[in-house]
């Protein structure tokens, strides 16, 4: 005789009948993706997302622009033309940082270095006078500066296909991105602006609670999505944050800088 198979409704765990209590409203949510849009500059994604979703868009979308034209210019890497656009912003956001004024005077030393290595026979006089007279007089005042230095000139002396990953990390795109990323929150701090979105604080808010649960033993199912596209759950409205903010860059390729993945 064979069995029946179950029709029984699978039994949540009460961690996730506590989430179902808790779920973000739509107001909340789109408020969140706004936040990412103006805070990692999108200025055309923000305009026509306020319009959707009936939000005021307070924020100055010049400003956001500006910043867009920075993060451009450096995934480019055309360096001298982001630095000369952050002085003109506020000369004051490299003067206080120097730490972020040397990354990006050594940037402007890998792209320079970089032409150098893919013109066979082309004269490296340009890098070694750029880094004597910007990087140089810098370099002794941090001893991270003088290393980052030393390491950016043996590009110089190794074959490019002959790159230990230490010095090929330095050529990878990841490196214009991640600079990139420090001038922005460099300038929205400057602005007295948040440096990160709220959205992604609370993605490492909620990692960090994981963490600390599992850590205490707590009770906690063995696998928590998040809420993102990709996770196998996607029943609750914080996917909708994650489909929306998709959805939005997806329809605005004007403010996408495809440069750098």
């Amino acid at each position: 005789m064979s069995r029946t198979p179950s029709t029984a409704t699978p039994t949540w765990h009460h961690f996730e009948r506590k989430l179902e209590d808790v779920k973000p409203s739509k107001t909340d949510i789109n408020y969140l993706v706004m936040d990412y849009l103006v805070t990692n500059g999108y200025p055309a994604a923000a305009q026509k997302f306020a319009v959707e979703a009936n939000i005021q868009l307070t924020t100055d979308l010049q400003a956001i622009q500006e910043r867009v034209d920075i993060r451009t210019a450096i995934h480019s890497g055309d360096i001298q033309v982001a630095v000369e656009k952050i002085n003109e912003l506020n000369p004051q956001i490299l003067d206080e940082d120097p730490s972020l004024h040397f990354a990006l005077l050594r940037l402007q030393l890998v792209e320079l270095i970089r032409v150098c290595m893919d013109t066979p026979g082309s004269d490296i006089t340009s890098a070694l006078d750029f880094a004597t007279s910007q990087l140089a007089p810098r370099a002794p005042t941090n001893p991270q500066f003088l290393s980052d230095l030393e390491r950016t000139l043996a590009l110089l002396i190794f074959p490019s296909d002959k790159l230990d990953p230490a010095l090929a990390s330095l050529l990878d795109p990841s490196l214009r991105k991640e600079i990139a990323t420090r001038v922005n929150q460099a300038i929205l701090q400057n602005q007295g602006a948040r440096k990160e979105a709220r959205l992604r604080n609370l993605v490492k808010l909620r990692a960090f609670a994981e963490k600390k649960a599992r850590d205490t033993k707590k009770d906690i199912p063995d696998t928590l999505d998040i809420g993102l596209v990709g996770d196998s759950n996607n029943t609750s409205n914080s996917n909708d944050l994650a489909t929306n903010v998709s959805d939005i860059l997806m329809s605005n390729n004007s403010d996408n800088d495809h440069t750098v993945s």
